[in-house]
């Protein structure tokens, strides 16, 4: 395997329940429970101890991948119940002996994909119907009210004990992170100097106070939050318009090889030169499309786009936090476009089907996680390339695009073009 710029060992986002060391996941027709149950010995990096369910990267992974597998392998799945499966605790927030021991780099991609992840449960609740709720059963602060904040209901323990707050600005001299008052006063619509009075008091706030303020939506007593949840769950799971009766899609174990400066899966491969701090990313396209939703349903992780959206993810969130040295990223792109387009008419053409829509979602996704990455992006658009629709998205994503004029002599490739689809016209917002 490659050298790597620290001596820790490299972070691997590919994991899948049965390796879980932190969450629960369990079902209930048309309710999901994600209960997080963090082990102390169980953190990514040794120096530090995961008390009181605080999280580092490692947690937030499996989080990332539950969120996925609850979007593409339950379409049955209308609500998910986030709650803590320790008694009188809930969440701490990012672990702080973790963050003192991280260089600023470590840091910043934390709190980068913590925030990406949270997104996408606000996206999975508003864009894919399945809606996400909090059930908080314990002193909840920092990081991990803000885990609540990206939910769209939060239900609260009334029992003199239980209290949110983000203690940062008293316990730190920061301001929360990761979109914290953001989302207090655009989400929440929390009165400004509420806001700025709540985030500068450490023993947070309680009971009936939470929810005149809207720092929670429900208050109840510990005996009854469990069902008060449920009920609120299933009220939820029942506007959804996902399919109970449909089949979901596995996320497959993603095949990845790294052989030297060289990372290959599927469709996608990259190059690193290290001397000059570059990494090289081909995405090639596909031979022809499914022929319509069913097909590309039957084909399941093996869907062109899908399988593309999962290489890059995993790709990019590689080289973001085991390649710090990489600074420039650039795209290319081989294949035919027509077949670049044929799938977009495919993934746009069929806006009630639900796999489809969590496709295009996810690619949604994965283009703004480029888009965010703190490293300089080129797109190189050159004979025989497919800079076509959702591929000419990865383009439009770069700071530089630099297009050969013509062609190389001796090649019979045809000079390179770049083409609009209908994906270029919304489906993809950054």
């Amino acid at each position: 395997m490659a050298e790597t710029t620290t001596t820790n060992p490299p972070v691997d986002f590919r994991t899948e329940p049965a390796g879980y060391k932190h969450w629960k996941l369990t079902f209930d027709g048309p309710v999901a429970t994600l209960a997080m149950d963090v082990r102390e010995d169980g953190g990514l990096r040794p120096g530090y101890e995961l008390k009181l369910n605080s999280y580092d990267l490692g947690v937030d992974i499996e989080l990332y991948d539950a969120l996925q597998r609850l979007r593409f392998e339950h379409p049955e799945v209308g609500a998910v119940i986030l709650t803590s499966g320790k008694e009188r605790v809930f969440c701490a927030g990012a672990n702080i002996r973790m963050l003192g021991q991280s260089s600023h780099a470590w840091k910043v991609n934390f709190c980068k994909f913590t925030n990406e992840t949270r997104n996408a449960i606000e996206e999975a609740s508003s864009e894919s119907k399945q809606v996400w709720l909090t059930a908080v059963n314990g002193p909840c602060a920092g990081g991990g009210y803000e885990l609540a904040l990206a939910t769209e209901w939060i239900v609260m323990a009334d029992d003199g004990n239980t209290a949110v707050s983000l203690p940062e600005v008293p316990l730190l001299a920061v301001l929360p992170g990761t979109g914290g008052l953001t989302r207090l006063i655009d989400k929440r619509k929390v009165r400004r100097d509420r806001a700025d009075f709540f985030c500068t008091t450490e023993e947070g706030v309680k009971g009936a106070r939470a929810v005149e303020w809207s720092l929670v939506d429900e208050a109840v007593p510990r005996s009854r939050l469990a069902e008060t949840v449920t009920q609120r769950a299933r009220e939820l799971a029942a506007k959804t318009d996902r399919p109970r009766a449909a089949r979901g899609v596995a996320l497959t174990p993603l095949a990845r090889t790294i052989e030297g400066d060289r990372i290959a899966y599927t469709h996608v491969r990259c190059a690193l030169d290290r001397r000059r701090g570059i990494a090289e990313i081909t995405t090639a396209a596909p031979a022809a499309p499914p022929a319509d939703p069913a097909a590309a349903l039957a084909q399941g992780a093996a869907f062109w786009p899908l399988a593309v959206a999962r290489e890059l993810d995993d790709l990019i969130l590689h080289l973001r936090t085991n390649e710090e040295q990489i600074g420039l990223w650039v795209f290319r792109t081989t294949g035919a476009a027509d077949v670049v387009e044929a799938h977009d008419r495919l993934l746009l053409g069929h806006p009630g089907d639900w796999f489809l829509r969590e496709v295009r979602l996810y690619l949604k996704r994965v283009l703004k996680r480029i888009d965010v990455s703190s490293r300089s992006v080129f797109a190189l658009i050159e004979p025989g390339s497919c800079f076509a629709g959702t591929l000419l998205e990865l383009a439009l994503a770069a700071d530089r695009s630099y297009m050969l004029d013509g062609t190389r002599p001796g090649e019979p490739t045809p000079p390179a073009t770049l083409r609009l689809t209908a994906a270029n016209f919304g489906a993809y917002p950054t």
